[in-house]
């Protein structure tokens, strides 16, 4: 288990930079998806700053882990993290959904470096995500694919015909995060289309299942570390979190589900982060 309250600390510095990422990304574009980037900030975070053996030189090494953001509409802070762990310069964020850039509303992995899969459309990240962990374990690479997706996705019966494979597989190289804010587009959850009980949903279909708070650094690295350690099985995290995390008036908002602040509410929320 993790002990390290440096390594934390570090974790959570880096994360705050990268939610005032997130809101300079929205701003500028003046469009986006706040409230489910910023929800997912630690996890993304943990992921690309201490967990993925990745490398920014050699970004398609076979031997690398693969990472896909199912939920691919809150791709700022995919992006965020790639810039930060040097994909591509941090300059760049600003031109998000720019036409002919590289930083489009959803991930474009033949346009983003760093991206092993389009994301977008949701219900299909865990479905290449089983694909990828298969193909690893065909070619006795040790690698492991790690997968965010959103609350509301998992209304989409694709997500339980992957969850089936990844089960009969065997896929013990495949770590995923539910995204548990139960908030989506138009609702919470629980009225759209009510998702609960998750953790014996998941369990009946044969994977290991945690659940954390999805804030708590010290949480999310000590649940990785225990998860890279099960065998036979693929692993489900379901991370409670707070959709707009970090901005007070954002939080727990459907309406900061997709929509860019204006200059009084971008000054507010990096106010609130300790910075302009």
């Amino acid at each position: 288990m993790a002990e390290n309250g440096n390594l934390v600390s570090n974790l959570e510095n880096q994360a705050l930079e990268i939610r005032k990422d997130i809101l300079r990304m929205v701003y500028t574009a003046k469009a986006g998806h706040p409230g489910g980037s910023l929800s997912i900030t630690d996890i993304v975070t943990a992921l690309y700053f201490h967990f993925l053996r990745i490398n920014p030189e050699k970004p398609t090494l076979p031997e690398r882990d693969r990472f896909i953001l199912s939920k691919g509409h809150a791709c700022p802070v995919w992006y965020a993290a790639l810039a930060r762990r040097g994909y591509f310069p941090v300059d760049e964020l600003l031109t998000l959904r720019k036409i002919n850039g590289r930083l489009q509303g959803h991930p474009d992995m033949l346009k983003t470096p760093g991206l092993d899969i389009t994301t977008g459309s949701l219900g299909q990240g865990l479905s290449a995500a089983v694909g990828m962990a298969l193909g690893l374990k065909l070619d006795a690479l040790e690698a492991r694919v790690y997968v965010i997706l959103g609350d509301g996705e998992i209304n989409e019966g694709q997500i339980w015909e992957a969850a089936m494979a990844a089960s009969k597989f065997h896929l013990d190289n495949l770590i995923t995060f539910l995204d548990y804010n139960n908030l989506q587009l138009d609702g919470t959850c629980d009225t759209v289309m009510p998702i609960e009980p998750l953790v014996e949903k998941w369990r009946a279909f044969n994977w290991e299942v945690f659940e954390i708070n999805g804030h708590d650094m010290s949480q999310i690295v000590n649940t990785i570390e225990v998860a890279q350690e099960v065998l036979g099985k693929p692993t489900m995290i379901i991370a409670h979190t707070i959709k707009g995390k970090g901005i007070s008036f954002m939080e727990n908002q459907c309406d900061w589900h997709g929509k860019a602040p204006n200059k009084e509410e971008f000054e507010m929320a990096m106010n609130e982060l300790g910075g302009v």
